[in-house]
């Protein structure tokens, strides 16, 4: 029997340390939901910048963005400039991720790459 050591110097089996493996029907339901999950996630990053340049978007104007967002990584878009009325985001579409955020007064001087896709919501 295979033995590993915890924090506390205890010994645990190690069957008693797995989770239960899904079953298969299980697993593909994960699977599909995660693939078809077309909820925007928030990078660290992008979260401090939203909070430092107090942007605020509203719930409907995530969801169309989200959509958005669905629509431009059926068109082979990976990362997207987005803009909105008071910030301009860039967000990877193949893993649904707000990479960053700014304002669009501070968008004006930027000069965004590696971008191969732009959303305009004004």
């Amino acid at each position: 029997m295979s033995f590993k050591i915890n924090n506390l110097n205890h010994f645990q089996s190690i069957q008693q340390m797995q989770k239960p493996i899904p079953k298969q029907s299980q697993f593909k339901e994960y699977l599909s939901n995660e693939i078809n999950d077309k909820h925007l996630k928030i990078s660290k990053h992008a979260n401090e910048r939203l909070n430092q340049r107090h942007i605020t978007i509203s719930e409907a104007d995530w969801s169309l963005i989200e959509n958005k967002i669905y629509e431009a990584s059926q068109m082979g878009v990976k990362d997207s400039l987005v803009l909105v009325n008071k910030a301009a985001l860039i967000i990877n579409t193949q893993n649904n991720t707000v990479i960053t955020a700014m304002d669009r007064e501070e968008a004006k001087t930027q000069i965004f790459t590696n971008i191969n896709g732009t959303i305009i919501m004004d």
